[in-house]
């Protein structure tokens, strides 16, 4: 599972073979199942978690007790709450594994020790984490501008095979719609 990160990490910055060494003796592989949570509300982050293999959600539990779904990630994406990872205190996110899956765990200590003997990776998660944050004000600007509906053709358009991936109810979640009507659009022949 180390050669998807190094094959990730490669796209965005080079390494030799020193640092590849030091990179994969920090890092961890771990199985996950259906279900498992890598996080839930009131722990500490400790970790950022690369997706090897499988899809994880992050998510909230709202005021009214329902679940909101934040983000996926799949296959070649970093999930985490990096407000808890960095600030230390009680996470109000929770990261949990919607099928089996692999994660590939970069924990807090391990990270701070491969930015000063690898500065290229501050590089890297420089660019990892300007996609994030383009990627979320995309989905802000979808959730104001457009309805439910919309966002569901639209991600079914480009993203057919995740529309199918995911429970229908985490992507009524994400989506901020209910289950049913999502249900009603997946129904609806265009």
């Amino acid at each position: 599972m180390f050669s998807s990160i190094l094959a990730h990490i490669r796209r965005f910055v080079p390494l030799n073979s020193e640092e590849e060494a030091l990179l994969a003796s920090l890092l961890e592989v771990r199985e996950v199942k259906k279900k498992e949570h890598l996080l839930q509300a009131g722990e500490i982050c400790k970790a950022n978690y690369f997706v090897a293999k499988g899809c994880f959600r992050l998510y909230l539990i709202t005021d009214k007790g329902a679940e909101q779904v934040i983000q996926f990630g799949i296959e070649d994406w970093w999930i985490t709450d990096y407000a808890g990872l960095k600030s230390g205190k009680p996470s109000g996110f929770y990261v949990q594994a919607v099928e089996p899956s692999t994660v590939v765990v970069l924990n807090k200590e391990a990270e701070e020790e491969l930015f000063d003997k690898i500065p290229q990776l501050e590089r890297y998660f420089r660019q990892v984490l300007e996609r994030a944050y383009s990627a979320q004000l995309t989905r802000i600007h979808y959730i104001f501008n457009m309805t439910g509906e919309e966002q569901y053709k639209l991600m079914n358009k480009h993203y057919p095979e995740f529309v199918q991936r995911v429970p229908q109810y985490m992507l009524a979640s994400f989506l901020g719609i209910t289950p049913e009507f999502l249900s009603m659009l997946r129904a609806k022949k265009d």
